[in-house]
């Protein structure tokens, strides 16, 4: 561990021991698995159980990658089917969607940690989020899920730094949000949507070219991410064909390359700063 970080891990590792016992909620991406690692560090395997909200919206491969990646880590671990698509205040994909859907699984979270024992709920939100629009972090702060890595200060950089010094293989994860993120605002999210989405980055990850895809849904056209410097290789060898011909059979009648790369939060460019201000909170 770097020196620098030290004072950061302590802090987080003091304010779990405070806990005593607790529910990780458990994506498998970089910041649940370093919360989980560091909540193992501080309390031991059996004051800590680690759950999986699953649904339409988790790409599959996801769901599959938090299972192993809490497999290798010894710890308990339990997948929570959630309900958000039942609910239609999210399937309609208002700005402030992630506030319902997250509202549904920390609810869920929250009844499972009392029936278990847990005191308390913590979610991977770092220090960094702050600066996006997040309106499930609203839902969280409301029903009081705590985001440790944000209190101790510990943003993407620390914690990817960390979770290389502690030899978790998540600390080069690319990031992932829910398929739902991939929608434009207003046009509702249906389980074929997600199904297209998940199947057509599921299909460039599978070419081995890019570290990191985004197909976003309108409509009848897939518009796909990639990084920047990886625009060339839908280009060479016969990768546009592929790719092409492949989207086209998944129900997409039009394949757009975005030429500016990808990004987080491209959708949210639509939202106001008002919307944005009133999400974040205090």
């Amino acid at each position: 561990m770097k020196s620098a970080l030290e004072p950061l891990y302590r802090r987080l590792t003091d304010r779990l021991r405070e806990m005593k016992r607790v529910l990780v909620a458990f994506s498998g991406g970089v910041d649940s698995t370093f919360l989980l690692h560091a909540a193992v560090d501080a309390l031991s395997k059996e004051n800590v159980l680690a759950v999986t909200a699953v649904s339409e919206i988790m790409p599959r491969r996801e769901k599959a990658a938090a299972v192993e990646t809490a497999r290798q880590m010894g710890v308990k671990h339990t997948l929570v089917q959630s309900t958000e698509m039942t609910d239609p205040c999210f399937t309609a994909n208002p700005h402030d969607k992630c506030y319902f859907c997250k509202k549904i699984r920390f609810e869920a979270l929250l009844e499972l940690a009392a029936s278990r024992g847990f005191q308390f709920v913590l979610d991977g939100e770092n220090a960094d989020d702050a600066s996006d629009y997040r309106p499930g972090s609203v839902a969280a702060r409301e029903l009081g899920v705590r985001s440790l890595l944000r209190e101790a200060g510990l943003t993407k950089a620390h914690i990817r730094s960390l979770s290389r010094a502690f030899g978790l293989s998540t600390w080069d994860k690319p990031s992932c949000a829910c398929l739902a993120s991939r929608i434009p605002y207003d046009q509702p999210i249906t389980s074929e949507t997600l199904l297209q989405i998940d199947k057509g980055e599921s299909f460039l990850l599978s070419l081995n070219l890019f570290q990191q895809v985004r197909v976003r849904h309108h409509g009848d056209t897939a518009r796909i991410e990639v990084l920047p410097e990886d625009l060339l290789k839908l280009t060479e060898n016969g990768v546009r064909e592929r790719v092409v011909d492949y989207f086209k059979s998944i129900g997409f009648l039009f394949v757009a390359l975005d030429l500016e790369g990808y990004a987080t939060g491209r959708l949210n460019r639509a939202v106001s700063k008002e919307e944005k201000g009133s999400s974040n909170g205090p």
